[in-house]
């Protein structure tokens, strides 16, 4: 009775089994490859405008990175004589290139010096260096910047941060991190020149820029931007 029992088990044992499942059709890859062109076609074209944000405040200061090229200086300039502002200060961490050689030692020094070499009222201008740092510089700057607000006795409640192209983003979250609650943070973003805003990758400089600044945006974003 029991033998006849076990032989009735063993025999229902089986390696594979028969089982429904859902499959993709033709048309649904179809659908989905379109999907996924039209998203592809969206990130292309707003990914740019995205990054390369423009929100600015109405602010007595505009603070200015110094790492931004001659151009976007002389704009920023433009943008400090149109604006109501009263004071412009540059920012930035010690020269990566030139150190040894250059009669100014960090990019905060170097953009007022040229700031006062395109005419700008040197009353109106200061330089606030950062520390030297391996990652994280664009925090170093924006620490910078708070440390010496809480010294310089002025009273601050609201500042335009003056960046470049696609960069912007990324300074706008960390100098609101950084200097918020206590002053309220706008952004300007300089235009490229060095590549086509709108077609950005159809040259190796927009297409590095504009990828490096997505990863860097993420990391910032969603990981970590503290220096």
């Amino acid at each position: 009775m029991k033998f006849a029992t076990l032989r009735k088990l063993q025999i229902k044992i089986s390696l594979i089994r028969r089982r429904e499942m859902w499959a993709v059709t033709r048309e649904g890859w179809v659908i989905a490859l379109m999907g996924l062109i039209i998203a592809m076609l969206l990130i292309l074209t707003n990914i740019h405008p995205f990054l390369a944000v423009n929100a600015p405040i109405k602010a007595d200061i505009l603070v200015v990175e110094g790492w931004l090229p001659d151009y976007a200086i002389e704009s920023a300039i433009a943008e400090f004589k149109k604006g109501e502002y009263s004071q412009l200060i540059t920012t930035g961490v010690p020269l990566s290139k030139g150190y040894y050689l250059a009669e100014y030692k960090n990019y905060a020094e170097l953009t007022a010096a040229t700031c006062i070499a395109l005419g700008f009222d040197k009353n109106k201008l200061v330089a606030v260096p950062a520390a030297n740092v391996l990652k994280h510089r664009t925090a170093a700057s924006a620490i910078a910047l708070r440390d010496w607000f809480s010294t310089s006795g002025l009273k601050v409640n609201s500042i335009n941060l003056y960046s470049f192209g696609p960069h912007a983003r990324r300074s706008w979250i960390v100098f609101k991190e950084v200097l918020n609650p206590e002053i309220k943070v706008g952004i300007i973003a300089a235009e490229p020149q060095d590549y086509n805003p709108q077609e950005w990758w159809k040259s190796s400089e927009g297409f590095r820029t504009v990828i490096g600044e997505i990863i860097a945006y993420i990391y910032a974003r969603f990981v970590d931007w503290k220096t």
